[in-house]
C-alpha cells in the first residue's frame, strides 16, 4: 500500500475559493486536478491500487463530483456504476435516505433496482467533510442489499472529523486539509 505522504503532491492540483458557497466557508475545488492529466490519472489509479484486493461489483459515485470519480473506477473494476442522486433527480422508482446537515436535512435517492443483495459496493466521493453524507449513503445501500467494500475520496477536511460518522466502514483518502 502507498504511504499517504506519497500523494500530498495532489494538493498543488486543489484550488481555495474564498466565501463559497457562502461566507466563511473555504470551498476546495478539484476542477484543476480534474484538468491535469497526470494528477487526474494517479488519483484514479491510487484509489483502485486501495480497493483491488476486493471484488467491487459496483462504484457508487455521490452527486455530483463524486460521478467524475466513480465512472473510471467502475470502469477499471469492470464494474457497474451506481449515481446517487439529490431527491426528485431519478426517473425510476427510488430508495431514499435522510440526512442531517449543519442547517436541517436533505435526501438522497438511488433507484430501488441499482443495488442486488451481496453485492459488494465501492462508494466515491471528491471529499469527505463531516461524514454526514457518506454515512447515509453507506445505510442507504445497506438497506437495499449492499455490501460496502469502502469508501473513497480524493481529499478530507479532517478538522471536521468525518471519520467519525463513518468509522464502521474501511475509508481511504488521497490528501488531508
Amino acid at each position: 500500500m502507498t504511504s499517504p505522504r506519497n500523494h500530498e503532491w495532489l494538493k498543488d492540483h486543489i484550488r481555495d475559493i474564498p466565501d463559497f458557497p457562502k461566507e466563511g466557508i473555504v470551498f476546495k475545488d478539484i476542477t484543476p486536478l480534474l484538468a491535469d492529466k497526470k494528477a487526474f490519472s494517479y488519483t484514479i489509479d491510487a484509489i483502485a491500487h486501495q480497493f483491488d484486493r476486493d471484488e467491487i461489483d459496483k462504484v457508487l459515485g455521490i452527486e455530483a463530483r463524486g460521478f467524475i470519480v466513480a465512472a473510471p473506477l467502475a470502469y477499471r473494476f469492470t464494474a457497474g456504476l451506481i449515481p446517487v442522486r439529490k431527491k426528485g433527480k431519478l426517473p425510476w422508482k427510488v430508495q431514499s435516505q435522510d440526512y442531517e446537515l449543519e442547517y436541517g436535512t436533505d435526501s438522497l435517492e438511488m433507484h430501488s433496482d441499482a443495488v442486488k443483495e451481496g453485492e459488494r459496493i465501492l462508494i466515491v466521493d471528491d471529499v469527505l467533510a463531516t461524514g454526514g453524507t457518506a454515512k447515509a449513503v453507506a445505510h442507504l445501500t445497506e438497506r437495499c442489499g449492499g455490501k460496502i467494500a469502502g469508501i473513497a475520496t480524493i481529499m478530507e477536511l479532517s478538522f471536521l472529523n468525518g471519520r467519525d460518522a463513518i468509522k464502521d466502514y474501511e475509508f481511504f483518502s488521497l490528501i488531508s486539509f
